[in-house]
């Protein structure tokens, strides 16, 4: 079946090829990244035990995408390569290669045609959401069709049926679903416009995935026993409303009954679940308001019931928690509940003048019960001096249930303070200097009769980055266990250790191809995007990566 796949793709890239023989009319594009990472094995920081430290050295991961464009049609096709990669499993190793997608695209009038490997998402994606995020692992592209139709200027409907993507395989569940949705006007001198929307999704089951959940409920007590469906059902509704400078949209979303695992993972259960999701913004000379709220109830939606973490995922829950950059500050991420969550957030910026900026922001994600999962307090200022220098500064606060987010039972909440600041300096238009400085400050627990700083415990962190633009650029840093914590590293005798975690980076660019050298210690810790998390083990050696586009 692979095999015949990759060759369909191949007859219809090089038919359209030959045939768009003339230059002026055919256009081909295309994009390479390639990381390879060798391994350094250092057990002091817990980089170990896994094949790459113990006896391969080696891992790499790189992707080749092509596009071609001819009198309407595109055609597009990416090549995966895996070697000894930990991508897939940060425990594990993952050897494949092959297309990792393919697809086939033309409009006809009013009618929109795709086969083969589709991205997509309706609404904001709570029903339905095919998508990519490559450093997290997930690829849970669509294979099959999907036709769009412009009603009008404004409207348009689609459809889609295929089944999700699994590596180089496929899941055998089919999944299949639709919306509209459209863009309306009001109004001529105080414009108002709305932008509604309405989709389904459907689910059906393969007897496979079916037979083994049968097999997992004849195990279970009566009373915890149910009837599994083979079809279930997701419903969204959303409006996207513009009133001058106001922007308010609003997303509610249902799901028929489902099987899916409890928090703990190891039982299974089945109930309908719900959505609803709200943000309002506001905009106007300088002044920037974000209001957001979220609650969740058993929204669990996968392929098949058996797929945990973030395998098999049909749809995507936006989060509400601030994406940080800086080091310190992006240590602990909140990764989106679907079986039970309450989180609002509120992000106000203003621009006091030319020179002057500030910006606070407050998230706070709650379980159904009202115990508290995270919150987080964030200010900053940002100083500048026109082709000069820019001073950014503020602080952090955070509570973070590291039993929740990261599985470690018992362990009390994380709460940190952590100030920081960031200076570039600029000594002309080609060459800068950036300095960052950061501080975490851990609560304490009581251990043995002691307090003891909670998980890692304290932390500092610093930054050089020297630039000469538009070609190179230099990086060296230091991450420093201030005060050892609990789950700190420790010697022979059971001391805890105070390590270093160095990192030195050069980049190079020319023109669209960028080249990166990295010698990297980090430590454990979750990686997240947009919501979407998993927690990656200690990272010790080089790092090589190349990104072209072409």
């Amino acid at each position: 079946m692979r095999i015949r796949t990759e060759g369909l793709f191949f007859l219809l890239f090089m038919l359209c090829f030959l045939g768009g023989s003339a230059q002026d009319e055919a256009r081909i594009n295309g994009n390479l990244e390639l990381n390879a990472n060798f391994f350094q094995r250092d057990t002091l920081i817990g980089a170990t035990n896994t094949p790459q430290y113990d006896h391969q050295l080696f891992g790499g991961d790189s992707w080749l995408q092509l596009t071609y464009n001819y009198k309407g049609f595109e055609v597009g096709g990416r090549f995966d390569f895996y070697n000894n990669s930990n991508l897939i499993n940060p425990q594990s190793t993952f050897n494949g290669q092959g297309i990792g997608r393919w697809y086939i695209s033309k409009d006809v009038q009013n009618l929109g045609i795709t086969f083969g490997y589709i991205y997509d998402q309706i609404g904001s994606g709570i029903i339905f959401r095919a998508y990519e995020a490559r450093y997290l692992g997930i690829d849970n592209a669509i294979f099959g069709g999907r036709l769009t139709y412009n009603l009008s200027e404004n409207w348009q409907v689609k459809g889609f049926v295929g089944k999700q993507k699994n590596r180089f395989e496929l899941y055998d569940s089919v999944i299949k679903g639709g919306g509209i949705e459209g863009f309306i006007s009001l109004g001529e001198t105080n414009k108002i416009t709305l932008a509604p929307g309405i989709g389904i999704v459907n689910r059906t089951l393969d007897n496979n995935s079916m037979n083994l959940l049968v097999s997992t409920l004849r195990t279970y007590e009566a009373e915890d026993k149910f009837i599994p469906i083979y079809n279930n059902y997701a419903y969204t509704l959303y409006n996207n409303l513009t009133a001058g400078k106001i922007n308010w949209y609003v997303e509610a979303a249902y799901k028929s009954d489902d099987a899916f695992r409890n928090q703990n993972g190891d039982r299974f259960l089945q109930d309908a679940g719900s959505v609803l999701y709200t943000s309002l913004s506001y905009a106007d000379k300088g002044l920037g308001l974000t209001l957001e709220y979220k609650r969740t109830e058993n929204f669990e939606f996968r392929v098949r019931p058996q797929e945990q973490l973030n395998r098999g995922l049909v749809n995507f829950l936006p989060p509400l928690t601030r994406v940080n950059t800086f080091r310190l500050l992006s240590r602990y991420n909140a990764a989106t509940q679907f079986l039970g969550e309450q989180a609002y957030q509120v992000d106000a910026s203003y621009k006091i003048n030319k020179r002057l900026g500030t910006n606070v922001n407050y998230s706070r994600m709650e379980n159904l019960n009202g115990d508290l999962l995270y919150e987080e307090i964030f200010t900053e200022f940002t100083l500048k001096k026109k082709r000069s220098w820019q001073l950014i500064a503020g602080v952090q606060l955070q509570k973070y249930n590291q039993e929740v987010f990261e599985f470690k039972v018992g362990v009390p909440l994380v709460e940190t303070i952590t100030p920081y600041a960031e200076f570039l300096f600029k000594f002309d238009r080609k060459k800068s200097l950036r300095i960052e400085g950061q501080y975490m400050n851990m609560n304490s627990t009581e251990v043995g009769g002691k307090d003891v700083k909670s998980d890692y415990g304290d932390w500092i962190f610093g930054l050089a980055e020297f630039s000469i633009a538009p070609n190179w650029t230099f990086t060296a840093s230091d991450m420093f266990n201030l005060t050892p914590g609990k789950n700190s590293p420790t010697d022979d005798s059971g001391e805890k250790l105070s390590i270093h975690y160095p990192r030195f980076d050069i980049f190079y660019t020319l023109k669209s191809n960028r080249f990166s050298l990295s010698y990297v210690k980090q430590v454990e810790g979750v990686v997240c995007s947009g919501g979407i998390c998993r927690l990656e083990p200690a990272f010790s050696g080089v790092k090589f990566t190349v990104n072209s586009t072409f």
